[in-house]
């Protein structure tokens, strides 16, 4: 385990019966990350969050966080947002932040003090005294997320942190996400939206029947299902280019062409054949770099 770890887990199974939700899973969550763990519903995801926990007891393996087991004093470091939310519906929303703020060891005042800042910092500051059960969705979902993190921890772990948020509520709390791992803070998430691990997650864990599929630096995995081929937009016969052995047009809102290249041809070859003809022009030149979304769905049908 590395000094910079904030979860290390080490060879952990867990069953139901003769169900096995996790099998053998190992791996490593670094500290000031944001690290998204996918995977079809039913693949391990939620019992390794709450293995980690300790909500669940591994049936194998060891599990250390934030520097060695979970304990009491390690719990008061981590937030938690579970996929079913858990706030107190009939309580009025500023004295429910502050009676949970109380239970991570704050003091009264010092609780009110936070949820107030992050109340105006959310713009809910004018719905305090309302009752949570008069709230919108989004903003019921960022007051828990405001909970979560009310106690500065060192750790959130956050279950389908968008599920039913509309645009603009998405886009507040992936700004707080952001704004929390800017301050060093660590976060795992589970996510079935594939394009805000693109842009948000720094590394990620694919699980698919309770094992590992894929694992590491979001771009290193993009790019070791690349294809080889090249994305171009602009005015060409492509097909004519020399080490072009197909091309496939495509209209995503965009005018573009995949260029499937030879085995042994390079895309500056490709590159400069381009600049070298009068007759053609780009606007736009990339390698095929397939979205996560393409690779998961790969990854499970190859499961099949």
């Amino acid at each position: 385990m590395q000094p910079d770890t904030a979860i290390c887990v080490e060879h952990v199974s867990k069953s139901y019966g003769s169900f096995r939700a996790v099998s053998d899973l190992s791996f490593e969550v670094y500290r000031g990350e944001i690290f998204a763990m996918l995977g079809p519903n039913g693949s391990g995801k939620t019992t390794t969050m709450r293995m980690i926990l300790d909500i669940l007891k591994p049936d194998t393996g060891t599990i250390t966080v934030l520097g060695g087991p979970l304990t009491d004093a390690t719990k008061d470091k981590i937030g938690y947002l579970p996929e079913e939310r858990g706030l107190y519906r009939n309580v009025r929303v500023l004295e429910m932040m502050e009676y949970l703020g109380t239970l991570k060891g704050l003091s009264t005042a010092e609780a009110r003090r936070r949820s107030q800042a992050m109340l105006e910092r959310l713009d809910l500051a004018e719905h305090a005294k309302k009752k949570v059960n008069e709230l919108s969705k989004g903003m019921q979902q960022k007051i828990q997320f405001a909970v979560t993190v009310l106690h500065d921890p060192e750790l959130i772990i956050i279950d389908e942190p968008f599920s039913g948020l509309d645009p603009v509520n998405t886009l507040a709390l992936k700004d707080l996400l952001l704004e929390f791992r800017q301050k060093g803070g660590t976060v795992v998430m589970s996510t079935h939206q594939m394009w805000q691990v693109e842009e948000m997650a720094d590394r990620l864990l694919m699980i698919h029947q309770g094992q590992q599929k894929l694992y590491g630096a979001v771009d290193a995995i993009r790019q070791q299902y690349a294809l080889h081929a090249i994305v171009v937009e602009g005015q060409g016969d492509w097909k004519t280019l020399p080490g072009v052995e197909r091309v496939e047009l495509t209209e995503n809102g965009r005018k573009a062409a995949l260029l499937h290249l030879a085995p042994q041809t390079t895309t500056d070859e490709v590159l400069a054949a381009i600049a070298l003809n009068k007759n053609m022009s780009i606007e736009r030149f990339e390698l095929a770099v397939p979205s996560l979304n393409d690779i998961f769905i790969r990854v499970v049908e190859d499961e099949r």
